[in-house]
């Protein structure tokens, strides 16, 4: 059986190789149970000076985490749903930790968990082949793995649209997010990595030995669109509710406005309120606190009806014909949203 996770030391540097190629290197629950304890082992050993993150495959870094096996374990006894968020999330809190130069080499589709593991590190590296989108409002869920913060962090109101809509986003849009840190063509990504591999460490210059290594082989990505785009986006999305934004959409006569619209008709009412609710309260906030507020809203999430239907709807029957409940956002009540925000009593967990 081929392992779906690889550790290798390299010199100095430490590398881990997501390995599921096939599912896109979708993170599953026994991948976060190696990762995690990998990386605590890491941040420990004076003789690893940095990490770096890969994706097999050529099509991804990591596509998300595999909500598909909770789908299928969601009739089983025991707390197995639970335990994949608690500890992706974990996982997450370690990744934001980790003391020492953390590189995520951003090459092919970065989504949910992928953006998780990625984001909240120190150095993420965009190529042209980076696919960057948060997409869970189009299955029930809401933008998780640290986005309450890093959606945040994003300029203006960009990062409510990107969560509204599930735009997907190339490097230079990535870049002028916030989400990535440097670009490298993709046929430079090896170089970097022999490079890396064969630095003379300099303790405790490794943060400054690998921002010098980058800066070898990192070359302009481009015009970013979100840019030119930004005081339309920051217009609409300004808007008091979700509502709002779509009537507000309505008047726009541009294509990004025309996708955004087509976008949100297609996703969970609840959901969309709910990441609404999301932002508005997760600005300025930690990231331990991010997820803590997360965690508490995939519990809530696991309890009803949307997340399920959305990953039948996608990626079970494939049908794209999900039926939400409640179907329209006028349909959705403050007094539904709040039921999400609920505090969970003992089962709250810290990932401080």
């Amino acid at each position: 059986m081929t392992d779906e996770i690889i550790f290798e030391r390299h010199g100095g540097l430490g590398m881990v190789r997501l390995n599921r190629p096939k599912a896109l290197n979708t993170l599953s629950l026994g991948m976060y149970r190696r990762f995690a304890p990998q990386l605590v082992a890491w941040g420990d050993d004076p003789a690893v000076h940095a990490i770096a993150v890969v994706g097999e495959g050529g099509r991804a870094f990591c596509a998300g985490g595999d909500v598909r096996a909770i789908y299928d374990a969601r009739n089983k006894l025991g707390s197995e749903s639970a335990d994949f968020f608690r500890e992706e999330y974990s996982l997450i809190a370690h990744v934001h930790r980790f003391p020492k130069p953390y590189i995520a080499l951003m090459d092919g589709i970065v989504m949910g968990g992928g953006a998780g593991i990625s984001i909240n590190g120190s150095h993420r590296v965009a190529t042209e082949k980076t696919l960057f989108a948060m997409p869970e409002v189009q299955i029930g869920l809401f933008p998780d793995v640290g986005a309450t913060r890093f959606l945040n962090r994003c300029p203006g109101r960009i990062g409510l649209y990107l969560a509204l809509t599930g735009r997907r986003l190339g490097a230079a849009d990535a870049l002028y997010c916030s989400l990535a840190t440097h670009y490298v063509p993709s046929d430079r990504l090896p170089a970097l990595l022999d490079a890396l591999a064969a630095a003379e460490w300099r303790a405790p210059d490794a943060g400054a030995q690998v921002d010098a290594a980058l800066a070898r082989f990192a070359s302009a990505a481009g015009a970013a669109e979100l840019g030119n785009l930004r005081g339309e986006i920051d217009r609409v999305f300004s808007a008091p509710s979700v509502e709002a934004i779509v009537a507000a959409l309505e008047t726009e006569k541009a294509d990004w406005a025309k996708e955004a619209r087509t976008a949100i008709a297609r996703a969970s009412p609840l959901s969309l309120k709910i990441t609404f609710r999301q932002l508005q309260i997760g600005k300025g906030i930690s990231v331990p606190a991010a997820l803590a507020l997360e965690y508490r809203l995939t519990q809530h999430i696991l309890a009803g009806h949307d997340f399920f239907e959305g990953i039948r709807a996608v990626l079970v029957d494939k049908d794209n014909a999900p039926h939400w409940q409640p179907a329209s956002l006028v349909a959705v009540t403050a007094e539904d949203v709040d039921a999400y925000f609920a505090a969970l009593g003992p089962r709250e967990p810290s990932f401080a």
